[in-house]
């Protein structure tokens, strides 16, 4: 087994920060149900130093474990970090530990990524739970699709 391969064992065995947080300021989402990569983040901000930090943040994910262990490490990352900061990190940096990413792999990074990006941009003093996004990323995965698309069983 490879060294990325047992890190990101590791990763799973005890991931950090799974779930949501009730009281976030921030919540993104990234990812379709029709792909199966799903990936949610919260994030909680305080004072800390006169300016306004990552305090917590979380994550919930449906998809390939890669994924979710590199979410792990993300939420690690951000703690004590400015929104600002936290804009400015890549996906190659958020995998802390694991390393770099195996090319087939890095669109894992790039989810959490996303989910991050989306947060902070919906990153608001009273968040409202954004009208387009489900109230749990499970039930995002039952939501009508949207368009037109119409799937036929063939007998």
């Amino acid at each position: 087994m490879s060294s990325f391969e047992s890190k990101v064992r590791d990763a799973l065995a005890n991931p950090q920060n799974q779930g949501e947080i009730p009281d976030a300021d921030a919540m993104g989402t990234v990812g379709s149900p029709e792909c199966g990569d799903m990936l949610r983040m919260w994030l909680k901000f305080t004072e800390k130093d006169g300016k306004r930090v990552i305090d917590r943040a979380s994550f919930q994910a449906f998809g390939c474990q890669t994924a979710i262990a590199v979410a792990s490490m993300a939420t690690e990352l951000l703690r004590g970090k400015t929104a600002e900061e936290a804009k400015h990190l890549t996906a190659s940096e958020l995998t802390g530990d694991l390393g770099p990413l195996p090319p087939m792999k890095i669109h894992c990074g790039q989810l959490v990524e996303g989910a991050l990006r989306n947060a902070l941009d919906n990153d608001s003093p009273a968040m409202p739970t954004p009208g387009n996004l489900a109230p749990t990323l499970a039930s995002s995965l039952h939501r009508p699709a949207a368009g037109k698309l119409r799937i036929v069983p063939l007998d």
